[in-house]
């Protein structure tokens, strides 16, 4: 679709300057503040290729004035205080109720019967969307069961993996192991510590609630319109007022008793953020799963294999730091209002800290972010002309033992016992971990992750003594998030 900007190039000198623009709707820049009057009266979008002025009253968008001092553009109306909320096409329509009792199918296998009313309970002209925090509310009752049965299998899955043999005998004795076949046997697992990230307005939340109970679930969410909703309906759920990138996943793990399981129906401007967040919280064994929508390309690009345009930054960190699996893709029809895009459901399996520990045997995750950072930003690259400047600063400007850098391999026997090992018991990841000469000829996209780690291993060497006693290795607190999210 071509992208159309709004042109001020017919106003006169006098005219007050443009406002600024902030996003895209379907094609059209919509303005972050609200425009005056005479500015709507003669606005005029020109094709980035075209020279032909076209008026906007001809563009099939909805722009209409509602009311003194807003604006409407698409369904997005833009308040007197800048704000832009979706104004629905049938108010009724978006409150009544979706009931389904359905029998949803995940990776083949049947949830058994689950009854769900998935719509958001909006109170008329007080609950819009807003497209600050990017709302798309889930109101399909069969989605909400298939969502939540993917966390369910998610969730337990990783819960079967960390579970000590002792731990499963004692469940047993006890007659407390969940079936992962039985959506209704989680309220058993009392080592289920589940965090929904944005609630909104608990399509997800009235189901987890019935298949976790309270005791086992608490959400995150930024909007004080979707906070006291929720408390208002549920009063024994557990809601932190946070935004989702500020939180402390330790500090909420330690006071659960153990590693989170994580759901959530993600904004998609900020669903990267998020994930690394995820990354960074499962150092300290903070986070077990993650089972969450986001848009169809991102998740495409988390599971993309080597040597394709999709690989890139967020396959090599998730393959590296999880098991990634989509589960499912959400069609636009199911959410409300309706985004543009496809969107997919997520799984992530968290390694946890001891098996990562283990893959990178002595590479401090700091130092391989630096080198996978650097190298997909000029992707289309060599590796060598892609590292060149960050090898000259990790060798103090010693162009000769950057040549040696770049001439050097990684063959079987230069790997890490605990990585050899690996690859004797034929694991995936450890397979694809040797680096052959002539790898800094290549580009980015066509290093597997497992050698993008020995790439980092080349460059700046193993933690002092980790190599071998990888156990006692330091992941950090803050890696991968930005450092205006969250605590370090």
């Amino acid at each position: 679709m071509a992208i159309f900007s709004i042109s001020w190039c017919l106003l006169s000198a006098s005219s007050s300057p443009a406002s600024s623009f902030s996003f895209p709707i379907n094609g059209v820049i919509i303005p972050s503040s609200p425009l005056p009057s005479r500015y709507i009266k003669s606005s005029t979008v020109l094709h980035p290729s075209s020279t032909n002025k076209v008026n906007i009253d001809k563009v099939p968008t909805r722009r209409r004035r509602i009311r003194s001092g807003s604006h409407s553009l698409r369904g997005w109306v833009q308040g007197t205080d800048g704000e832009w909320t979706w104004e629905e096409d049938d108010p009724s329509a978006a409150y009544t109720p979706i009931s389904s009792t359905t029998t949803a199918t995940i990776d083949g296998e049947s949830t058994g019967e689950i009854s769900v009313q998935a719509t958001p309970t909006l109170p008329s002209g007080k609950f819009r969307p807003k497209q600050s925090l990017g709302q798309n509310y889930l109101r399909d009752g069969n989605t909400v069961a298939k969502i939540v049965r993917a966390f369910a299998k998610d969730a337990v899955e990783t819960l079967a993996a960390s579970a000590s043999k002792e731990d499963v005998a004692v469940a047993a004795k006890n007659d407390n192991l969940v079936d992962p076949t039985n959506f209704n046997s989680l309220k058993q697992q009392t080592g289920l510590r589940a965090v929904e990230l944005g609630p909104g307005a608990g399509a997800l939340t009235d189901v987890l609630l019935q298949s976790v109970g309270s005791s086992n679930l608490q959400c995150i969410e930024i909007d004080g319109r979707s906070v006291e909703l929720l408390s208002e309906k549920h009063p024994s759920l557990r809601i932190h007022h946070e935004d989702v990138l500020q939180v402390d996943y330790a500090v909420l793990a330690k006071e659960e008793g153990g590693p989170l399981s994580i759901i959530g129906n993600l904004p998609y401007y900020i669903t990267s953020q998020i994930l690394f967040a995820l990354a960074d919280a499962s150092h300290g064994n903070s986070v077990r799963s993650a089972t969450v929508t986001m848009q169809w390309e991102v998740a495409q690009r988390i599971v993309a294999p080597t040597r394709c345009k999709d690989y890139g930054i967020l396959s090599v960190v998730f393959q590296l730091y999880t098991t990634p699996k989509i589960h499912f893709k959400i069609p636009p029809t199911v959410f409300y209002p309706q985004p543009k895009v496809d969107s997919a459901l997520l799984g992530l399996l968290f390694l946890g800290p001891t098996s990562l520990r283990r893959r990178l045997a002595g590479v401090s995750p700091a130092h391989l972010r630096s080198v996978v950072t650097t190298a997909f930003q000029q992707r289309r690259k060599t590796v060598r002309n892609g590292l060149k400047k960050l090898a000259l600063e990790v060798y103090g400007g010693d162009a000769e033992r950057v040549k040696e850098f770049f001439e050097r391999s990684a063959g079987e026997g230069d790997l890490p016992p605990v990585v050899r090992e690996a690859r004797e018991r034929g694991e995936e990841f450890a397979m694809g971990q040797i680096l052959e000469e002539g790898w800094a000829s290549r580009r980015p996209e066509e290093l597997s992750p497992g050698q993008f780690v020995e790439v980092t291993r080349l460059l700046y060497g193993s933690q002092e003594g980790k190599e071998e006693n990888w156990e006692s290795m330091k992941l950090g607190n803050k890696v991968w998030r930005k450092l205006k999210h969250g605590v370090n």
